[in-house]
């Protein structure tokens, strides 16, 4: 089992589909082990997207994360970074294809819906700077060994 971070931005909260997209995920089969919601402060926006403060659309993914609350949730499952990855579809909307969140749900690149983690190392460096120890819950899971 491997982890992956993911965060729903604010047009997703704004636009009522958080429920929509946890069941989705739920449905594929991820566990969820962390939720929670969060107005991001600035410090917080630079932290999580340092790899990208030499680019030119840096200011308006702090804009944009910090424009309203989002919501932070960790997930569990076997190649679990690879999995969200496809679950979300590519970055630009129109590349993502139908099925994916951002295929279904995202028309604007600079307003993209959904963040998660691209590798296993990113995934652990954004889940330790989001979720503080005890935030995260190892619950059993029917699925693993129930029978």
């Amino acid at each position: 089992m491997s982890r992956c971070f993911t965060m729903l931005k604010p047009g997703v909260v704004n636009r009522r589909l958080v429920g929509e997209v946890i069941s989705r995920l739920e449905k594929k089969g991820f566990k969820l082990v962390g939720l929670k919601m969060v107005h991001v402060s600035k410090e917080l926006a630079n932290e999580h997207y340092a790899e990208h403060s030499d680019k030119p659309f840096f200011s308006g993914l702090v804009d944009y994360i910090t424009s309203g609350p989002v919501v932070a949730m960790v997930w569990e499952a076997d190649d679990c970074v690879a999995l969200m990855r496809k679950m979300c579809g590519a970055t630009k909307p129109s590349e993502a294809v139908p099925g994916t969140l951002r295929g279904d749900y995202c028309i604007h690149t600079e307003r993209n819906i959904i963040h998660s983690s691209d590798s296993d190392e990113s995934a652990e460096r954004e889940i330790n700077l989001w979720f503080k120890k005890g935030e995260l819950y190892n619950w059993k899971d029917c699925e693993d060994d129930c029978f």
